[in-house]
């Protein structure tokens, strides 16, 4: 399994020093090989929460001092052992996996973010734990921007969600837009679905700029590596709003002129 798969995220990106590759690679590893459990391929329901729970299984192990069962996760034994990380987040992250596996609906949007808080806002705080910078200040930024990072991925992939099933939109935002599913099954640009689309839009770019300011307080590379990835999140939420609500033709993703643009808007930040 590729790291570079788990695309929510900067992934040990040469931006890093080298020495704290090892560890982001290993908490993507297992991010996003538990993520593919619970998301890809034909498996029925009982057979992913079956994997997931191997994983558990083996997170068990390295709580209790005992040596996992796989080479995997002996190595990231060893870096949870290095790096002091906490094992609630790696946790976190399996139980909002395998919520994603029986939950198929948001009710609202504070719903949608204790979802964001389990999926997304571990990774970002793991990184900070391995370059020392996990002050209350940082990770309350960095769960802004990971938060963020997801809901933006959910408008980028609504058309691949429904396919499987899911469908992230909060099902009041659904209500008080007047859309329905069958507007998302038949894929219909309605007036009232590109005004739905535009307010989960405003409201993922306040959440991103809530978190920007993280980029000045981190030092060096990872701070480049922050004000990217948040220019990132900026420019495909840019790509959904200009679609007019279009997600359902193409995903939205960055080209290479994207990221001249990103390198440039990160240089202000």
């Amino acid at each position: 399994m590729s790291v570079e798969h788990y695309e929510n995220f900067p992934v040990a990106s040469f931006l890093l020093p080298a020495r704290t590759r090892r560890p982001i690679e290993a908490i993507y590893r297992f991010a996003r090989g538990a993520d593919d459990i619970a998301d890809e391929g034909e498996a029925s329901n009982e057979e992913r929460l079956r994997g997931l729970a191997v994983y558990t299984a083996e997170l068990g192990r390295i709580e209790r001092g005992e040596a996992p069962q796989s080479a995997a996760f002996a190595e990231l034994a060893s870096v949870i052992a290095e790096w002091k990380l906490p094992l609630a987040l790696f946790h976190d992250l399996l139980d909002a996996f395998a919520q994603d596996v029986v939950q198929k609906r948001y009710a609202d949007f504070p719903e949608l973010m204790d979802y964001c808080r389990r999926s997304a806002n571990p990774v970002g705080r793991l990184v900070l734990h391995v370059f020392g910078h996990a002050s209350e200040d940082n990770l309350c930024r960095s769960d802004a921007i990971c938060s963020a990072l997801q809901l933006i991925n959910f408008w980028q992939d609504i058309a691949v969600d429904w396919a499987k099933g899911r469908v992230y939109l909060p099902q009041d935002d659904l209500a008080r837009f007047g859309v329905g599913e069958l507007m998302i099954a038949e894929q219909r640009r309605a007036p009232e679905w590109t005004a739905l689309l535009d307010f989960q839009i405003e409201r993922s770019r306040r959440l991103m700029l809530t978190g920007a300011p993280l980029a000045r307080e981190l030092p060096g590379r990872l701070g480049w590596e922050i004000r990217l990835t948040v220019q990132g999140g900026l420019r495909i939420l840019d790509r959904v709003e200009r679609s007019r609500g279009g997600v359902f033709r193409a995903r939205p993703v960055l080209g290479a002129t994207d990221w001249l643009f990103m390198a440039g808007r990160a240089l202000f930040m």
